[in-house]
């Protein structure tokens, strides 16, 4: 974590915005107290990766098999 000061930050506002974007953390202090955290953004769209719970489940032989009739009336009984 990088830490300025509210001046050098108003300085140089685009070049420490890159650095957020390179993935940096900044903490901003004002008077010697820190002020404000700037961090970049958790991009949450990104795909998951392949087999990220592999080993830890798996499917019944049966998984796709039909199911019982009983099972199929609670369904279509509402």
């Amino acid at each position: 974590m990088l830490t300025i000061t509210v001046d050098e930050i108003q300085r140089d506002l685009i070049t420490y915005l890159q650095r957020v974007a390179a993935g940096e953390t900044l903490l901003i202090t004002q008077s010697n107290k820190p002020f404000a955290e700037i961090k970049p953004v958790i991009n949450s769209q990104q795909a998951r990766p392949w087999e990220l719970a592999a080993g830890d489940f798996r499917l019944p032989d049966d998984f796709d098999a039909p199911l019982p009739d009983d099972v199929i009336l609670h369904f279509e009984a509402a």
